[in-house]
């Protein structure tokens, strides 16, 4: 079994989510606990797209629903434990707030390497 954690404002973003949502995102969780790297697409993708020189190739986007739901929560491996960043929408429903999470997660995971490096 795999451990994933949140990073506290993701938590908070996780909180805010619709009751339906916030479920589909456990669920979600659940599939990278049991399958960690191996969890295949269309439940996790790399996140394209992101600014040229910030280190996000180990971005990865958790897609509840199989990419079906509006939300994506933002998280990069840490040895074996996952730690999601930031929840945010699906970057068809909002870019403007999708870029804005990506961000947001990408400086709170660069944040947490610091710690654990």
């Amino acid at each position: 079994m795999w451990e994933v954690r949140y990073h506290p404002a993701a938590e908070d973003e996780h909180k805010e989510l619709p009751i339906k949502e916030r479920t589909a995102l456990a669920n979600a969780v659940e599939k990278l606990q049991r399958l960690g790297p191996g969890l295949p697409y269309p439940h996790q993708s790399n996140v394209e797209g992101v600014k040229r020189g910030q280190r996000s190739s180990s971005l990865r986007e958790l897609r509840p629903r199989a990419g079906r739901s509006p939300w994506r929560a933002f998280y990069r491996r840490f040895g074996d434990v996952f730690v999601i960043g930031a929840v945010g929408p699906e970057a068809q429903v909002d870019k403007r707030k999708f870029n804005r999470a990506v961000d947001e997660a990408i400086a709170r995971l660069d944040e947490v390497e610091e710690v654990v490096s």
